[in-house]
């Protein structure tokens, strides 16, 4: 019994510090590590372990990994920002399109890919635009985790939720419970920046430059990939909708709207290089060690004898807000889903923690792989960054105000 407690111990240690001396320690060697202690010292079979791993969250993400970068490659997101806003003038309604266009976006399409795509077209609007990289960064960030909140399919701990089947039409339930606090919040992260870089963005903007695509071919079968995703999508809101039942398993779409562009580009090995498999990875080993935690029994008795209720809205909030700071929040909606479901929880439960455990990325850079992908890629191409103070300055203020707006709509309103 102790030793997967040892083990996911040490992980949490490792994620929170991630640097041991002069050498660092990215998460999903930390996750890996722990897996592979508990496979090795036999706390769980193999056939076990396989069992564990949750094959259509694996699939969507690697669906969405793809399309994403197919879409990179291709440079067609960009150029199509550039053809759908041509005729902006003001800096405030481009800061405004930013923000909300990001935050849909990363709805659809999970938000750590998004972020590698749109971050060289951030700093490519403030290059051309003599805007300030920070506060536009600082809007990505906070908007694609917002955005994400509302979908099950926005990011990875959403996935993780939705792929649970504690929620019987996840689409639908999604977007009717968090669609219009997200809008909202994504309109107080507007205001926020604003506030805080007073000046920025009062001058005009002409958005008439046009950005070229990289690779015709590729960016047609973006397209195309994108137009079968949206289908599918359509065809599950369908099913949910009028039969009240399960649609298309969402992994199975994300892996079949990917397909086509995989199969018939002729830079087929290129995205699958593109691919983040260390992400991949991360998951399915933290499948197998949250298994073989939760199979101890440890955190059921714990329940039990303190007579604990981590279902109801107050303890959801607070503890993604402030454990998701040190272990980030996919391992926290691991640890967190087998107790909602010994719980009997509802499906609201299950929202309020797909709410509360992707705004909690606002509060800290670190809270979210979204905002380390973007500061990394901002550093290693461009040499700009953003401190961990000048991110919480006003991420603690994003977060405290959107945490009240999603509990004001999902536990009163």
């Amino acid at each position: 019994m102790i030793i997967p407690l040892i083990a996911i111990a040490a992980v949490f240690v490792l994620i929170a510090i991630r640097q041991v001396g002069n050498v660092r320690i990215p998460m999903w060697v930390a996750m890996s590590l722990g897996a592979a202690a508990v496979l090795a010292t036999g706390q769980i079979s193999i056939p076990a372990a396989i069992s564990a791993i949750n094959f259509q969250v694996i699939f969507l993400l690697l669906g969405m990994f793809l399309i994403g970068e197919g879409l990179r490659q291709s440079n067609y997101l960009v150029n199509l920002f550039y053809n759908s806003f041509e005729g902006i003038q003001s800096k405030s309604t481009l800061l405004l399109v930013i923000i909300f266009g990001a935050g849909i976006i990363s709805a659809f399409i999970v938000n750590d890919p998004f972020v590698i795509i749109a971050t060289p077209l951030i700093m490519t609007v403030s290059r051309k635009h003599n805007i300030d990289y920070k506060p536009l960064l600082l809007a990505l960030a906070f908007s694609v985790t917002i955005g994400s909140a509302m979908s099950p399919i926005g990011n990875p701990q959403n996935i993780l939720i939705a792929a649970s089947g504690a929620i019987s039409t996840p689409l639908v339930k999604f977007f009717q419970y968090l669609l219009i606090p997200t809008l909202i919040s994504l309109y107080v992260v507007y205001l926020a920046i604003r506030f805080f870089f007073k000046g920025h963005f009062s001058g005009n903007v002409d958005i008439t430059e046009k950005e070229r695509i990289a690779d015709k071919e590729l960016a047609t079968l973006c397209k195309f990939s994108l137009s079968v995703f949206i289908v599918l999508i359509a065809v599950n809101v369908a099913i949910e909708l009028f039969t009240h039942g399960p649609g298309i398993p969402l992994g199975d779409i994300g892996l079949v709207s990917a397909l086509p562009m995989f199969i018939l580009s002729k830079r087929r090995f290129e995205l699958a290089k593109g691919v983040n498999w260390s992400i991949l990875i991360f998951f399915a080993s933290m499948f197998i060690l949250v298994q073989s935690v939760w199979s101890t029994g440890f955190f059921q008795s714990l329940i039990t004898q303190f007579g604990l209720n981590l279902s109801q809205p107050g303890p959801i909030f607070v503890i993604s807000l402030v454990v998701s700071q040190f272990i980030s929040n996919v391992p926290l909606v691991a640890l967190y889903l087998p107790i909602l479901s010994s719980l009997g929880a509802k499906a609201i439960s299950y929202l309020a923690l797909a709410a509360a455990s992707t705004i909690a990325g606002n509060l800290y850079v670190l809270g979210a792989a979204s905002n380390i992908i973007i500061i990394d890629e901002s550093e290693k191409k461009y040499g700009k960054t953003i401190t961990p103070v000048e991110f919480s300055k006003i991420g603690i203020v994003v977060t405290l105000a959107s945490a009240l707006v999603y509990y004001l709509f999902i536990y009163v309103l």
